[in-house]
């Protein structure tokens, strides 16, 4: 008899579902300093609150805040002449530079009331936040720009990451706001994403977020960004359009190569976005990253765990043929590794015969989920180079299902006859698996 499962229970299964695969990331996570930009749109839009809540959650899993606000609509609404901009800068003169302080003190004083709100029935309920904010960073004048004084434009001159880590070690979360003060007294006005990118490579911050106010986190052509490594930014800032992503991409590149683990992009129109972004393999904005997340290697005693949940699921079905984990401890050095961000989502092993010039390539898999861009490619492809640097002119693959997957890769039907003896006298009759050899010698 089949058993109904309710919306109710679908749902439930599907919380659970998530909050075993957030687990890994809840544990890596704590303790870590993270970098948290937002612009001042943030604080206009009606469900700013919700971001506010997710800053709560994140500052209660034990991760270690730095937020950075921007001012530039509520600066801009206190003008009453039109704002002269140098490159992205403001030229601030002496009464420009009255409306920002004015609006950082009133942005500040938003920002650290709704973190302080601690209302039962809200995903706030219960929190008990200290919010750090000062004098941190000391800034310089900017000068002249193609010509023109920025006056009391500032540039990011030193953060001071002594004070940041005590807060921080306190459990406080620091609030930076985009202005500087000179060793002489005076006030510059500076950019948030200055302010966040400085912020983010004096501390070494293990993460630096951007939240984007405008458009989502997509190529010229509406196609979404994934991962980016640092050096391929300014070919992918070649098509983009002016506007956020064009903003922050060339500060996350170089907040990268300046030692910050990693850079993401997420839009504000995305609800829960930053938790998505955070706390799913897949992510839902862009991460840019100093080298790429994702390496193909040898594999290690370390890494069986990671194959295992791998082949588990083709090994149920009947693909691959079961392994148990003392089986793959022992021969764990035949296998290669497909690692993303930490964690094996591929595996495939060479079993070498050298009396045949042969070898077998078995245990093919990518976990569910991560079966496009390539990666059974990548893996054959590393197998047939170890086979080639082994001396090995054959390689052939037992199959009972994808035998047509190998075909189009160079394969070629054989059968039982066409194995190296030692592998024939293996060979299980009862599954019947279907041969396909491919000759190697001669190929690159």
């Amino acid at each position: 008899m089949t058993k109904t499962v309710t919306t109710k229970e679908a749902s439930a299964t599907a919380f659970v579902e998530w909050f075993r695969a957030a687990a890994p990331y809840i544990h890596a996570f704590r303790g870590k300093t993270f970098v948290l930009a937002f612009g001042g749109d943030a604080m206009l839009r009606e469900d700013f609150v919700d971001l506010v809540y997710d800053i709560n959650l994140l500052n209660a899993l034990g991760v270690r805040l730095v937020l950075v606000h921007g001012v530039r609509p509520q600066v801009e609404e206190r003008l009453t002449d039109e704002a002269q901009y140098v490159r992205g800068r403001r030229v601030t003169d002496a009464e420009a530079l009255e409306h920002v302080k004015d609006a950082v003190g009133s942005v500040r004083v938003d920002i650290e009331s709704m973190l302080s709100v601690g209302l039962p029935n809200t995903p706030m309920a219960g929190a008990d936040i200290r919010v750090a904010s000062g004098n941190y960073v000391t800034a310089q004048p900017a000068g002249v720009v193609d010509g023109v004084d920025l006056q009391f434009t500032g540039e990011v001159r030193k953060i001071a990451v002594a004070p940041i880590r005590d807060r921080l070690n306190a459990g406080e979360i620091v609030l930076l706001s985009p202005i500087g003060y000179s060793p002489t007294g005076e006030v510059f006005n500076l950019t948030l994403e200055e302010v966040a990118t400085q912020a983010a490579i004096a501390l070494t911050a293990d993460k630096l977020v951007f939240i984007l106010d405008h458009g989502d986190t997509v190529d010229g052509k509406g196609r979404r960004i994934n991962r980016v490594t640092a050096a391929q930014v300014s070919r992918l800032l070649r098509d983009l359009p002016e506007g956020d992503m064009a903003l922050y991409l060339p500060h996350a590149a170089h907040a990268c190569k300046k030692g910050v683990a990693k850079v993401h992009l997420v839009s504000a129109d995305v609800d829960g976005a930053l938790l998505m972004e955070l706390f799913t393999h897949a992510g839902v904005g862009t991460m840019v990253t100093r080298q790429s997340v994702e390496s193909l290697r040898p594999a290690s005693i370390d890494d069986v765990g990671g194959i295992l949940s791998v082949i588990e699921p083709l090994e149920t079905d009947g693909i691959l043929v079961r392994r148990s984990r003392e089986l793959l401890e022992q021969e764990v050095e035949q296998f290669f590794v497909d690692e993303l961000d930490g964690r094996i989502v591929g595996c495939v092993a060479l079993y070498p015969f050298p009396e045949a010039q042969a070898a077998e390539m078995a245990c093919l898999a990518v976990a569910p989920g991560f079966q496009r861009g390539g990666r059974g490619d990548a893996l054959l492809a590393a197998v047939e180079d170890a086979a080639r640097e082994l001396g090995f002119t054959q390689l052939f693959v037992l199959t009972t299902r994808t035998a047509h997957w190998f075909i189009e890769r160079g394969f070629a039907l054989g059968g039982p006859e066409d194995l190296p003896a030692p592998r024939q006298a293996m060979y299980n009759w009862q599954r019947r698996s279907k041969v396909l050899v491919k000759r190697l010698e001669g190929e690159p």
